[in-house]
């Protein structure tokens, strides 16, 4: 990175809040186009103002496969390391065109206990007048217009008509991935193979996961879930499908990256929308864009110790037998998905 050090002999200057928001007052484009050189070559994004540093490397990871962690950005006259990355890039100084310098490696990723894998942070709790605003903000809908046009699901198997769709996450939900093993089927959560195999007959499944692709792939093959006959996946998705958004309560301000559903119901809307969709995940937060089509799993941790008594993926296949003929989940309230299955139980046995 010798030229691109050496090409201004104007200090680095620590990048300062105040001026940076005088500096994004003055720029008049919402639209801005960057050019990232890495390894000798260029790559050009296209990003927003209202995008924010973290999702610039999101894009970067994209086209260079280094994961945002790994990524050091280097700019002329800023100190970008010391942005945080929910700093809007409106209030970054970029000039048109603007070339950014990054540093990293690409890395292989191993199965069990390995680095990349994002901790996972402690939920957030929203009122309900808090996610409305958060799912109702134009800024987020433009954010998720985007990402929908510029995230392209690969599809494993065809979507099939008149089923349903169960997006399901992979760490705490199907998987421990914090425990250590010398097998990772030891820690497969119990019954998952029973359970996507009776949820396959009313439901296309996808697998959304906040980490890499190559990441989810590895653990759904080891795992068998790619190759069972019992069932088909329909498509995997990655942390690149994601956006970032702010919590709207001033107490508890935090930026933080949640899981659309309008990126699926964009791309196949003649098969999945609000109405027949249900997502499982154990963080709470991921639903934010979509909460009435978010259902929050109890997380399976420690699983050497619990998953000889865990029986979520057993009770869970009920509920979506249950509620799987049903027009419109969007009127369901997940939140008493027991009680919910418990009475369609006793309505089944009374037939």
């Amino acid at each position: 990175m010798a030229d691109e050090a050496s090409s201004s002999s104007a200090p680095v200057l620590a990048v300062d809040a105040a001026a940076l928001g005088a500096v994004a007052d003055a720029l008049p484009p919402e639209e801005m186009t960057l050019v990232v050189k890495w390894r000798g070559q260029e790559q050009t994004v296209r990003m927003v103002g209202d995008d924010t540093l973290g999702e610039l490397k999101l894009r970067i990871c994209e086209v260079t496969g280094v994961l945002p962690k790994r990524q050091t950005l280097l700019y002329p006259k800023l100190m970008l390391k010391d942005v945080d990355d929910s700093a809007l890039l409106s209030s970054i100084p970029f000039k048109p065109n603007g070339k950014i310098s990054m540093v990293g490696t690409v890395e292989e990723e191993i199965y069990v206990g390995q680095e990349d894998a994002p901790e996972v942070l402690d939920d957030l709790d929203f009122e309900q007048n808090e996610v409305t605003a958060i799912k109702d903000k134009d800024v987020y809908k433009q954010k998720l217009k985007r990402r929908a046009s510029q995230y392209k699901i690969k599809l494993l198997n065809p979507c099939r008509k008149g089923k349903k769709l169960l997006v399901l996450d992979i760490d705490y939900t199907l998987f421990d991935h914090k425990s250590s093993a010398e097998n990772p089927e030891e820690l497969m959560r119990p019954y998952l193979h029973q359970f996507l195999t009776a949820a396959y007959s009313k439901y296309d499944i996808m697998i959304w996961s906040a980490t890499s692709m190559k990441w989810v792939e590895l653990k759904m093959e080891q795992l068998g879930v790619l190759s069972n006959p019992d069932y088909k996946i329909t498509a995997l998705m990655d942390h690149l499908a994601m956006i970032t958004v702010q919590s709207e309560n001033l107490t508890k301000k935090q930026t933080f990256d949640c899981k659309p559903l309008g990126v699926i119901w964009a791309q196949f809307p003649e098969y999945y929308n609000e109405k027949n969709t249900i997502m499982f995940d154990d963080l709470r937060r991921n639903f934010v864009m979509n909460p009435q089509n978010g259902l929050v799993i109890k997380p399976f941790k420690k699983a050497h110790s619990y998953r000889d008594g865990d029986h979520e993926l057993v009770k869970l296949t009920h509920y979506l037998l249950t509620i799987a003929d049903l027009e419109d989940f969007s009127k369901l309230d997940h939140s008493k998905w027991e009680s919910f299955r418990d009475e369609g139980a006793k309505r089944r046995r009374h037939r």
